[in-house]
């Protein structure tokens, strides 16, 4: 049986219901306990509502009382400083009967209106008889006023008054020692409730530290295993680094080797068979007779047909694999470079170049990088100025390239375009850095250091 306790309580602790059960029991509470305060308020305000009805009660019989002393106090004595007292209780009354209105309409109260009515209704009769008697002694008529007090009816309507408040303060006792009861059973229940979740804040406690120290342990737990298995896979991602940079660094040597072997092709069968037909169509002139204009025409046409073959042959070699690099050197290369782009783009170049020792690979990474960037000014820069620097500083050597184009926003530059990123992987293989700064508006400025290296024998010396 134990087991099967611990069994449930396990299940409920880790079913998807224990959640939205504790959520509903909170806001029931909450409902609970939102519902206690609203009663408890509006108790409480009535509760205040009736004792201040209770002191305009009493405020009104006596204030009664003061303007028929002072209505008695004139009429005995004839002096006119008791005609002030009386006409301020007066105001008094009525005012507090205004008052009294005012608070049983907000009470709502049926039986307490009606007899607050008949209070009213007494009330203004009395000051009625009051003043009654006051005109007849301003109108001289002294005797008729002793007979309306000896009636006996101003004695009938303080009683009728008194009786109306008696029952006015019953009422209000009544309903005030059950608005207390009702305040202080919803705070018993308010306390009950408080209770009840304290204790099941203190359960809930409870068991939170206990499946926090189970999950601490857990944790640590993991952690160590995370630990392990994250250092296993630095070591991996270490080795598939390594074969993945020596396969980039493979193709990218094998890619050079390709369009070298290509360039080699076009210009030992491709330069051959132009050559050829050029030489062909040289003999092929002097045996056209000169009255043939229309032939003398077509073979000058196609004689330079064939130049523009050479050359576009020659520029495709050129591009494939520069021959004044491994024929000339890097700054001659670069300097032909810089001339044909800025013939091609119609923008001043301005170059700087000072003879760097680099290895014939790292020469034709700088050569590489000069012509994507100017390429890359070509097609999106919209430059007028352009400006290419190689100099060696320390043990480096710096190649920079800047314009005056339209610049773009680095953060932006779409992940699908490859050029800055082969820029960058080309530098980097030659364990050099790149750095790129471009502004909207303001330009673009690519430098790359390289380490210095004696070039090998091979490389230095020209083809």
């Amino acid at each position: 049986m134990p087991f099967r306790l611990a069994q449930l309580k396990d299940r409920f602790k880790h079913s998807i219901y224990f959640l939205p059960l504790a959520i509903l029991v909170a806001a029931f509470m909450m409902f609970i306990s939102e519902s206690a305060y609203r009663d408890a308020h509006d108790e409480l305000r009535d509760l205040v509502r009736m004792g201040s009805a209770r002191l305009q009660i009493m405020h009104i019989s006596q204030r009664v009382t003061d303007a028929e002393t002072s209505q008695r106090g004139y009429l005995i004595t004839g002096r006119a400083e008791y005609l002030g007292p009386y006409q301020n209780a007066a105001s008094d009354v009525r005012a507090s009967l205004e008052k009294l209105r005012d608070t049983y309409t907000a009470l709502g109260h049926v039986d307490a209106e009606r007899v607050r009515a008949k209070l009213d209704e007494d009330v203004q009769e009395k000051l009625s008889e009051l003043a009654d008697v006051l005109i007849e002694i301003e109108r001289g008529n002294r005797e008729r006023a002793l007979q309306i007090i000896y009636s006996g009816l101003g004695r009938a309507q303080m009683e009728r008054i008194r009786e109306d408040a008696r029952e006015l303060m019953g009422m209000q006792n009544a309903r005030i020692e059950l608005g207390m009861r009702r305040v202080f059973d919803t705070l018993l229940f308010n306390r009950v409730g408080v209770s009840l979740l304290t204790a099941m804040s203190l359960l809930i406690l409870a068991m939170f530290l206990r499946q926090s120290r189970q999950i601490e342990r857990t944790r640590v737990e993991q952690a160590q295993a995370i630990k392990a298995e994250r250092d296993q896979l630095e070591v991996e991602v270490r080795r598939r680094t390594a074969r993945l940079t020596e396969l980039a660094r493979h193709l990218q040597t094998a890619r050079e080797d390709e369009r070298a072997r290509l360039a080699r092709d076009l210009h030992d069968e491709l330069g051959a068979t132009l050559t050829a037909a050029k030489l062909d169509v040289a003999r092929l002139r002097p045996k056209l007779p000169a009255d043939a204009p229309e032939l003398l025409e077509r073979l000058a046409h196609l004689n330079e047909t064939l130049n523009a073959g050479i050359a576009l042959k020659r520029r495709i070699i050129e591009d494939l694999r520069p021959s004044t690099l491994s024929n000339l050197g890097l700054v001659p290369a670069l300097e032909i470079l810089c001339r044909e782009s800025g013939e091609r783009l119609d923008a001043t170049i301005t170059a700087q170049l000072e003879p760097v020792a680099l290895s014939a690979s790292a020469q034709l990474t700088v050569f590489r990088l000069v012509q994507e960037t100017l390429t890359n000014i070509g097609k999106h820069a919209q430059a007028r100025a352009i400006r290419i620097q190689l100099e060696e500083q320390g043990a480096e050597a710096v190649v920079s390239i800047s314009d005056d184009g339209v610049g773009f926003d680095i953060t932006q530059v779409s992940a699908t375009r490859h050029g800055l990123s082969g820029m960058r992987f080309r530098v980097e293989a030659e364990s050099g850095t790149l750095e790129i700064c471009s502004t909207p508006g303001q330009g673009t400025r690519i430098q790359a250091r390289l380490p210095l290296r004696a070039a090998s024998p091979e490389a230095a010396a020209p083809v």
